[in-house]
């Protein structure tokens, strides 16, 4: 029974590129132990996400669902949820949190959450039994630049256990090691499982702030210095499980919440397009699992696979019961974990969304750009650089098929189309902010 109920520790980065790990080709970034886990473990190479931004990605992780389906694909007025936001995860949702509880697991959240800060939004109210972090972007304060340029006028950062804030703008450049801290003693608290955590990094997100160890030793500056320490957490992680002797019955499965950003020393080599585009540069993440005695090491897995597919995947190791009062948009991936003879990716086709808007289609090798109707080739053109429409018109007929029953499914605002199968986000009638709106120069952060 143990051995169908595993440990689970979903190790998820922010703003991560497809090219910033060595396992992926990086030669700037210093990752061996995340080099080492990919050896022990699976890469794979065609791992999405539902969304090329933070809170659309991380709502599709959570249930399952495409993003438009959990009307979180867009927030109130921008992209994302901001501080203070009436909208945010309906408290109806499955996680995956929530599924995992009903088979007796233990569950946590670290780190960063962006599905709503308010109470009925929060983790807690998500199947998470506690939670320690930022509940969105660590960018999200007043004294931001960026903010203060374009006119976000943002409360102070809260730090959060469970609900109640415990600390103001935290000191961002020691945080993920009492982030790693916490995450120990939980593993440790929970040895017997099962368990699952979702550790949440706030790196490589900007502003970045790294231990001054890291800043010394990194070749790529900050951002390498930020990518280093990520590693350095993940191999902490590994080493608790083999200490504890639990390493054969967890299994670690580390990817982004979407592309890098460009700047600042991200890559998504050799993907084209950055963070917040339907290039494959800002929704193809690096993925890597590892499960000794289960996957096998050394290998890789070139099938199209998503992160909606950690819930009903990690529900079917735990034995949960999956709902069946709504659509999941996500498959169950054991045949590609484990190596089983003949495994293909269970997706006919993958839906490329920009908030809203339907921009492409993946089905197969074939990736339909919907704006301008360019074909790309994804096994000879992974940068995206020829359009070979017209070689293939009957391909093109194909995919455009798929997209017209998804906007009868989900809907696309770019062409007026409401969908049919779209559930409705959390609301709240009266937000209020986690810490105090006013600027206080006082509580700036020690940091800057």
């Amino acid at each position: 029974m143990a051995e169908q109920r595993p440990n689970v520790i979903l190790i998820f980065c922010d703003d991560l590129g497809y090219g910033d790990l060595g396992c992926f080709g990086s030669e700037v970034n210093a990752t061996p132990r995340l080099d080492q886990m990919a050896e022990e473990g699976m890469r794979f190479t065609d791992f999405y996400v539902a969304a090329p931004v933070c809170s659309p990605s991380r709502a599709a992780l959570m249930t399952g669902c495409y993003p438009k389906r959990v009307d979180l694909a867009f927030g109130t007025s921008r992209g994302v949820l901001f501080p203070g936001d009436a909208k945010g995860l309906s408290p109806d949702e499955v996680t995956i949190a929530s599924l995992l509880k009903t088979e007796g697991y233990a569950t946590k959240i670290i780190g960063k959450w962006h599905l709503g800060d308010q109470p009925e939004f929060l983790p807690t109210s998500h199947g998470f039994d506690s939670y320690f972090g930022i509940p969105y972007s660590n960018d999200m304060l007043p004294h931001n630049a960026n903010n203060i340029k374009n006119g976000f006028n943002m409360p102070h950062l809260p730090l959060l256990r469970d609900e109640e804030v415990v600390g103001i703008d935290p000191n961002q450049a020691s945080l993920t090691d009492y982030y790693v801290e916490d995450a120990v003693q939980f593993i440790r608290d929970n040895k017997d499982g099962p368990f699952f955590l979702y550790f949440a990094h706030m790196y490589v997100h900007l502003p970045l702030y790294a231990p001054y160890r890291f800043l010394q030793q990194a070749q790529n500056g900050p951002y390498g210095a930020a990518v280093e320490h990520i590693d350095e957490a993940t191999g902490i992680l590994l080493d608790t499980l083999a200490e504890l002797g639990i390493d054969d019955n967890t299994l670690v499965i580390f990817t982004s919440d979407n592309g890098s950003n460009g700047r600042s020393g991200g890559s998504n080599a050799p993907l084209r397009g950055t963070k917040g585009s339907t290039w494959e540069g800002g929704m193809r993440e690096p993925g890597i699992m590892r499960w000794p005695g289960k996957i096998t090491a050394g290998t890789t897995c070139g099938e199209l696979c998503t992160a909606m597919d950690m819930l009903p995947t990690l529900g079917k190791l735990a034995g949960a019961k999956m709902p069946d009062d709504r659509t999941i948009d996500g498959k169950d991936i054991r045949p590609l974990m484990f190596g089983e003879g003949g495994a293909s990716s269970p997706y006919d086709a993958f839906f490329y969304y920009g908030q809203n808007n339907l921009r492409a289609v993946r089905s197969g090798k074939w990736k339909l750009h919907l704006d301008d109707e360019v074909l790309i080739d994804l096994d000879t053109d992974i940068g995206e650089t020829t359009d070979v429409s017209g070689d293939h018109p009957e391909v093109v007929a194909e995919l455009k098929a798929h997209v017209e029953r998804c906007r009868q499914d989900l809907g696309d605002e770019s062409t007026g189309a409401p969908g049919t199968g779209c559930r409705t986000a959390g609301w709240v009638d009266d937000p209020k902010y986690l810490t105090p709106h006013e600027y206080n120069p006082y509580v700036e952060a020690a940091y800057d």
